[in-house]
């Protein structure tokens, strides 16, 4: 990977980058076109004290980009933003180190470079451990996010020009701490897309929407009876702000939502993931819907299956569940056809999805071997 500089003349695909991209941890989630030409022209990414970099990988991708500020001080600070379709492959640490190489060997003598992300930015933090900064700060409730009404804890991560220099990693002594330091549940690197013997299997994009919808609509009848989700029709407006919703999940690792894919015909053909993901065991559930018309074909015995097996083998899962209605006969099929074992039966544990009666819930788990 490199760092291109960008210039003015390339405004327009600053702009395209900025609002065709989802960013859940940033303060403006979504700029708008207006919002981004005026910080254009008021030196927002291009002035004595703001630089902004295109991230280019080996194949010649802008896959990112890099704004460093406050060039002009001793201790610069930086913005990193991942595209949707390059996250999770370990663009952001490699891009991070490029900062740092660059910031450091910058003729003005810089004396350390310093982040700050917010304390729930999983991904983030481990960017940071990756690229040889160290936490130095824990700020409660010091980041707002506007679009939430809401405030997280903020944490600062921080690399001194000593340490880079003699490339090591000096951690900071707190003195005065009471406790524990919480840590971080080891989160591993992971592909945003597999393959089954008839189906891709990829996270979301934002550019799904209308597939997803129409999906929707054709198959209102049958999910309306197990989705609480599907008890009315969702606008396309609806529908985009839960796929994008989905999307910052699936960056957070807070939820791994998946669309399938018909490999032949290249159709959308329903939705699975990993839910109630606990990383610190890892475990998680599996969930899964097909759309009208890829029923019956097996198709999500294959995706629940492949889904499991990711579970297993790319993120280290210990347990992976699935859950159901004790009588959604269809749904208790697939989790028996794959060897899920049925653990508990939950009385009177959930209404059914329209909200009326109590139903019970059935466990089913798998086990790493």
């Amino acid at each position: 990977m490199q760092l291109y500089e960008w210039t003015m003349v390339e405004q327009e695909q600053l702009i395209h980058f900025l609002t065709t991209n989802t960013w859940p941890f940033h303060a403006t989630r979504n700029s708008g076109r207006q919002l981004i030409e005026k910080a254009i022209r008021e030196g927002g990414y291009e002035s004595d004290e703001v630089k902004t970099f295109w991230l280019v990988n080996d194949q010649g991708e802008k896959v990112g980009l890099a704004k460093i500020h406050d060039m002009q001080d001793d201790i610069p600070l930086f913005d990193l933003r991942i595209a949707d379709q390059y996250r999770g492959r370990g663009y952001g640490a490699a891009a991070l180190r490029l900062i740092t190489d660059y910031v450091f060997g910058l003729p003005e003598w810089k004396i350390r470079l310093e982040g700050h992300t917010r304390s729930d930015n999983l991904a983030m933090r481990k960017t940071f451990e990756r690229a040889g900064f160290v936490k130095e700060g824990h700020l409660r409730q010091a980041w707002f996010s506007p679009e939430e009404d809401r405030y997280y804890d903020a944490i600062t991560y921080g690399i001194t020009r000593e340490d880079y220099m003699a490339g090591k990693k000096t951690p900071v002594v707190w003195e005065d701490s009471g406790g524990e330091e919480q840590q971080v549940p080891e989160i591993p690197d992971f592909p945003d897309r597999f393959e089954s013997d008839r189906l891709l299997i990829r996270m979301p994009h934002v550019e799904d929407v209308s597939d997803v919808n129409n999906a929707v609509l054709q198959s209102f009848s049958s999910l309306k009876e197990w989705m609480d989700w599907a008890q009315h029709t969702p606008s396309l407006a609806e529908t985009e702000k839960v796929t994008r919703q989905a999307v910052a999940d699936f960056i957070t690792k807070k939820d791994l939502r998946f669309h399938l894919f018909d490999k032949e015909t290249g159709e959308f053909a329903g939705s699975s993931g990993l839910h109630r993901i606990d990383w610190s065991v890892p475990k998680f559930e599996v969930g899964y819907w097909l759309a009208e018309g890829f029923t019956g074909k097996g198709l999500m015995t294959e995706a629940a299956g492949r889904i499991t097996q990711f579970a297993f083998e790319e993120l280290g899962a210990k347990r992976v569940e699935i859950r159901c209605d004790e009588q959604n006969k269809k749904s208790r099929a697939i989790a028996e056809r794959l060897g899920f074992e049925l653990e508990a039966i939950l009385k009177n544990d959930a209404r059914a999805a329209d909200g009326t009666d109590l139903r019970n819930t059935v466990i089913y788990a798998k086990l790493s071997q």
